[in-house]
């Protein structure tokens, strides 16, 4: 385990928020890891089961695996792959399997494929009714891990998988087999087409009927033009934050050069066998100067992974908090880590994200809060860059274990490939571009970006990062909208062009998946355009989309649940004000309290659960827990 440098003391309310979170989960905390720990005394698979067992799990293996896994009990990796050749994010994960079984014999140890989990994309389905199966698909995934690795004959695994859902699904999956040492293995952004920009302006064109479909559909194509993640990149962020990656992998685009490399690294890592990044003449877990430059050598080691449920612990879900704040990542991550720290016995809750918030400060400029997209925050100096400002600034704990031995400042630097195409690390440096990353010392912001708000409509969060200082309190009546459809129509017919609240109720987890609405971001935007004060009120989700229009977004409880959200009526002035941290209905309280809850139209919740397979999704609707619980199915 490495320690902080002496000279950087951790941030008061980093150490407050991360000790009542400590405090929080005694009991759910200990239960968790008095069951890792009963896991991890067992013998292995091949010694506990019996020889029907053993033969089932390795018949298809070639005849030298199965004698090393067998005779020589040599390491099994657990494959769990969410490759499909849909997905642009998924597609470079095809041959990655070979890759690392290679790399495994090379090491004297086997590797098989475990099991597939599904990976759907939010931007295929969106606005179309398999959007509904979106956040339910997350533990869907988790429980594909869990049968994945339930065959209980591996010794470590390997994750293969990016972008929302997937990743959380994944982690979830792998934290209910917490003895397993784990790495995850990402598949890198696509190279960069269309500007954000320039895409914006053309969905904008479009909501006003000055583009037509042919037009927009060569600019859609344009931005998503080739394998990768588009805009999914929070999840990386925050694996690399947790020390859960092989260093600087998230953002190296498939087909680099690099890429195979760091796949075969993840292999390495996860037997214990990595190529070490050391900083010459400076112990690894020294802090070194903020923007500094050092080489990197390179040597192997024998340093042993400690499993999954050992490091993903308190502190190691306040960094990844922290590193989401200081990139204005994804909102989703407000309901995605809850569930993933509920996997490892940790309770977290919005107030955390919200005192956090105040004190992080926000160091990048990337999309939606800004025009660079994920290659040119790469460029910067991308993740090790990030990571070596917050720990030097006291925002992240340095004292946690990571799947390398030389703790979180090795995830302080960028992987390359030398001549003969080994491995390399250097330090991140000064920042290449301070119009997308710069310096705790200088952020863009000295907050964080995300905001709680509080009141007689529940809890919501807002993501103020992109939104104009003068649109952070918006103040009008409200439109009552039961559908994103609706909201669409009367935008085309003229109906919003004032200043206007737009409520759309009934899109959280039990009314009916909670879907993204990204298909409002137009409207809105061209509504905020034209100089109306408007702003977006939803108990759905709206990551990475809202940009610059405000909308507090996850409102909680959700109106299907009884939430006050199904009291608000046409007309109503809704105060959302980002500075206070408030959202309120303007009516007297007296009424407000005797004001009848509007029940979910039985004709729309018959019509959510029917087509598209949503059938089968409906006792996960049932049990679904509230956005700030996590939307969790499993408990």
């Amino acid at each position: 385990m490495s320690t902080p440098s002496p000279s950087t003391a951790l941030h008061p309310t980093v150490e407050a928020v991360t000790r009542r979170i400590i405090a929080r989960s005694e009991a759910t905390r200990s239960a968790y890891l008095t069951q890792v720990d009963a896991a991890s005394r067992r013998k292995p698979g091949t010694e506990r089961m019996g020889c029907a067992n053993v033969a089932h799990a390795f018949a298809a293996l070639p005849g030298s695996d199965k004698f090393k896994v067998v005779a020589e009990k040599a390491p099994n990796i657990a494959i769990v792959t969410a490759y499909n050749d849909l997905l642009s994010a998924h597609a470079p994960l095809q041959h990655y399997p070979d890759l690392i079984k290679a790399e495994a014999r090379k090491l004297g140890a086997t590797a098989q494929v475990a099991g597939g989990v599904p990976a759907m994309c939010d931007g295929v389905t969106q606005g179309f009714e398999g959007m509904e199966l979106s956040l339910f698909s997350r533990d869907a995934i988790a429980m594909s891990t869990a049968i994945a690795l339930s065959h209980d004959v591996f010794d470590c695994a390997l994750m293969l998988g990016v972008c929302d859902k997937i990743v959380p699904g994944l982690l979830i999956g792998a934290l209910h087999f917490g003895h397993l040492p784990t790495v995850f293995v990402p598949a890198g952004p696509m190279t960069s087409g269309l500007s954000n920009n320039a895409k914006s302006k053309v969905r904008e064109q479009a909501a006003l009927g000055l583009v037509g479909r042919e037009e927009l559909l060569a600019a859609e194509s344009a931005a998503y033009h080739g394998p990768g993640t588009c805009t999914a990149n929070s999840n990386q962020m925050l694996l690399e934050a947790m020390g859960l990656h092989v260093p600087g992998t998230a953002f190296i685009n498939p087909g680099n050069s690099v890429r195979e490399e760091l796949t075969r690294e993840a292999a390495r890592t996860v037997l214990g066998k990595p190529t070490r990044s050391s900083v010459a003449g400076t112990p690894q877990d020294a802090s070194g100067p903020s923007g500094g430059s050092a080489a990197h050598s390179v040597a192997s080691v024998g340093a042993k992974v400690a499993p999954i449920g050992k490091l993903v612990d308190e502190r190691c879900i306040v960094n990844a908090m922290v590193a989401l704040l200081a990139t204005g990542g994804s909102t989703n991550h407000l309901i995605h880590w809850v569930a993933v720290a509920r996997a490892a016995g940790i309770l977290i809750d919005w107030n955390d994200f919200s005192a956090l918030s105040d004190v992080v400060p926000l160091l990048t400029r990337v999309y939606p809060n800004g025009s660079a997209d994920v290659n040119q925050f790469q460029a910067a100096g991308g993740p090790g860059f990030v990571i070596r400002e917050l720990l030097d600034a006291g925002f992240m704990h340095a004292d946690v274990l990571t799947v390398r031995s030389g703790g979180l400042r090795e995830f302080c630097s960028i992987p390359s490939a030398k001549a003969d195409g080994s491995l390399q690390w250097q330090d991140a440096g000064a920042s290449q571009d301070d119009s997308v990353v710069r310096p705790a010392s200088a952020p863009f912001s000295a907050s964080g970006g995300l905001k709680l708000l509080q009141g007689n409509l529940g809890r919501s969060v807002i993501k103020i990062s992109a939104v104009p200082d003068d649109r952070h309190i918006i103040e009008a009546p409200c439109r009552v909208f039961d559908s994103q459809e609706a909201l669409h129509q009367a935008f085309g017919a003229g109906e919003l062009d004032r200043d206007v609240v737009c409520v759309v109720r009934w899109q959280g987890p039990q009314a009916n998946g909670m879907p993204e609405l990204h298909k409002l971001t137009p409207p809105m935007a061209v509504l905020q355009g034209k100089g109306f004060r408007v702003a977006l009120v939803t108990d759905g989700r709206m990551s990475g989309a809202s940009g610059k229009v405000p909308a507090a977004i996850h409102v909680s409880p959700e109106a299907a649940a009884g939430g006050d959200l199904a009291k608000v009526r046409d007309g109503d002035v809704i105060r959302l004000d980002a500075n206070a941290e408030t959202l309120q209905v303007l009516v007297e309280p007296a009424e407000w309290a005797a004001r009848p809850l509007a029940t979910m139209p039985e004709a729309l919740r018959a019509a959510n659960g029917v087509g598209m397979g949503r059938e089968l999704f409906a006792n996960m609707r049932r049990s679904a827990t509230a956005a700030e619980q996590g939307a969790c199915t499993w408990f």
